[in-house]
């Protein structure tokens, strides 16, 4: 039964992943979904927007970047690197605070834009160039201070599925089990109701090891 479930899941999934590359939408305000699409020329901003995404519903998290460049006029990562950790609170509390925990998102924010400078040369597209292994990119998602494994994973996950950017393998990269997904899990059969999130992440693990996440896809 679950060998049923779960090829119907993967041919759906893969089918999704195969599509062509669409504009992402994750704020739902043009100007600040372009800046999260540039990879080109703004990575870090997709980089910084992960950071952020912790504790606050993730379009609040993923504007910032975007209320960056408003205040600076720009967001180039030169521009960034010029300001000073308490410059950054500034614009992350003046006139209105961009996150709950001023204190600490700004301490991440300004030790995010530190990271990409000095590890990788102020372009933060080296952290997914070159086809690494989806669990090289996961570890450098998780040197940032800050960010954990469903961060890391949340980050590796985007820029295979909706990037489009190539991995050498899929095998770290977790479905992301949130309400949803674990309520369809188990509508499916595949997990108790009361599945922990570990659970389906472990099924999730089990029944497509070599893409765990694929299996989020339908979703």
């Amino acid at each position: 039964m679950n060998a049923t479930i779960r090829d119907r899941l993967v041919e759906r999934g893969q089918k999704l992943f195969n599509d062509s590359k669409q504009l992402n939408q994750f704020t739902r305000i043009p100007e600040a979904d372009a800046l999260l699409n540039d990879l080109e020329n703004h990575p870090h901003a997709f980089v910084l927007a992960c950071i952020m995404d912790r504790q606050v519903k993730a379009e609040k998290a993923w504007v910032i970047p975007y209320r960056f460049a408003q205040k600076l006029g720009e967001f180039s990562i030169e521009r960034l690197e010029k300001l000073s950790l308490r410059e950054v609170n500034r614009i992350m509390s003046h006139p209105e605070p961009l996150h709950r925990y001023i204190e600490i998102m700004s301490q991440l924010f300004h030790s995010g834009i530190q990271r990409i400078r000095g590890h990788y040369d102020g372009d933060a597209s080296h952290i997914w160039a070159g086809k690494p292994s989806s669990a090289e990119v996961d570890y450098r998602f998780l040197e940032f201070d800050g960010v954990g494994p469903k961060i890391a994973t949340m980050a590796a996950n985007i820029l295979a599925r909706r990037f489009k950017i190539p991995f050498a393998d899929y095998f770290s990269i977790d479905i992301s089990a949130d309400v949803h997904i674990r309520r369809v899990f188990a509508r499916l059969g595949l997990v108790p109701a009361d599945a922990s999130v570990e659970q389906v992440i472990y099924k999730a693990r089990a029944l497509y090891p070599e893409f765990p996440a694929m299996m989020d896809q339908p979703s």
